[in-house]
């Protein structure tokens, strides 16, 4: 019988296993045995994993040999090609790479709504963490609604090149460096300008409006298992800003009666959410790039200190940090239904 908890990191050597990696080490599995796995241009390569440094190793046949948790960060075809290796080795699969939410059985999860009913069970194979932006607005209506009902509600996500992995940012970079050059654009990847520049599409790439279905997706996943009475139903809109980390959140809200600011900011702030007062400076990209919380500033529509029913919320998070710490929720609340130490 093994000691030690196997998980493996494919596409290690994305922006989101290097994440999760870095995560993995301040959490519960931080003695847990980790394997590396990427495809062949990454093989060798090398990566801190804890204390120590590992190497990255091509995915085969048996990577998942004994493996209790797979934690697919890679491109949707890497996973959509090495998935049923993984289930049928007896692993359970962590899907951050956007490629197996179609698939029967996978389940949206989101552990850290202390009050959602988890569908996870011993039989389940494939894990959705929530989308970073769902989570972070359910965390916040679930709190709001605690002091009043919300009666409208919407919320404009401003959305960093980060989501789509490296080539995003190079081509967000090349992009600046040849406006600012007087050059001819790199669009491989965005299919048109994205740099000085704000879009709610990418030219003919459908990427940016998956992206915005799949939020919406995951929040009514989320509202649902709750019984819908602890989460308002929101309009939500995706755009994308010219930064490479980091989400921006407007979010405006009407509710059915009149709240003084300081008792809805009591509700909002919580483990997952730190409130952010007038006399400092605004929750940001950069406050917030490394950051376990979403940090938050709530303000009255009127920007009195007399009650009101509408109110504004301006929040910031770090999208790569959030999601990772989420996907190691999902399994941790896994862990609890997985006997330490079994034998594949």
């Amino acid at each position: 019988m093994r000691e030690t908890w196997k998980i493996a990191i494919v596409g290690a050597a994305s922006l989101r296993g290097k994440e999760l990696n870095e995560a993995l080490s301040d959490s519960a599995f931080s003695k847990a045995s980790i394997i590396l796995l990427d495809e062949e241009s990454e093989v060798g390569r090398l990566e801190a994993s804890g204390d120590e440094a590992t190497l990255i190793q091509r995915i085969d046949h048996d990577s998942f040999e004994h493996v209790d948790f797979a934690f697919f960060c890679s491109a949707p075809e890497i996973t959509l090609k090495h998935w049923r290796e993984a289930v049928a080795a007896g692993t359970t699969i962590i899907d951050l790479s956007n490629a197996l939410e179609a698939e029967d059985g996978s389940v949206v999860c989101a552990p850290w709504l202390e009050d959602e009913r988890s569908d996870l069970s011993l039989t389940t194979k494939v894990v959705i963490p929530a989308h970073a932006v769902s989570l972070a607005l359910a965390l916040m209506m679930t709190s709001l609604e605690t002091v009043a009902r919300l009666r409208f509600g919407s919320a404009t996500v401003l959305e960093p090149a980060s989501e789509y992995g490296s080539a995003a940012i190079d081509e967000l970079h090349q992009q600046t460096v040849s406006l600012l050059n007087f050059q001819s654009l790199p669009k491989d990847l965005y299919g048109e300008q994205v740099a000085f520049n704000v879009v709610p599409s990418f030219g003919e790439s459908p990427a940016l409006g998956q992206t915005e279905a799949r939020i919406r997706h995951h929040y009514a996943a989320i509202r649902k298992r709750g019984g819908g009475s602890h989460m308002a139903d929101l309009g939500i809109q995706v755009v994308h800003v010219p930064v490479f980390h980091g989400v921006g959140l407007s979010i405006a809200l009407e509710f059915d009666e009149q709240l003084t600011r300081d008792r809805l900011g009591s509700a909002l702030a919580g483990k997952h959410v730190e409130l952010i007062p007038e006399d400092v400076e605004p929750p940001n990209n950069l406050s917030s790039a490394g950051q376990p919380s979403i940090l938050a500033r709530l303000r009255p529509q009127n920007r009195s200190d007399q009650p009101t029913d509408r109110f504004w919320i301006w929040a910031s998070f770090d999208n790569l940090k959030l999601s990772s710490l989420n996907a190691i929720a999902c399994a941790m609340d896994l862990r609890r239904l997985r006997p330490k130490g079994k034998v594949q």
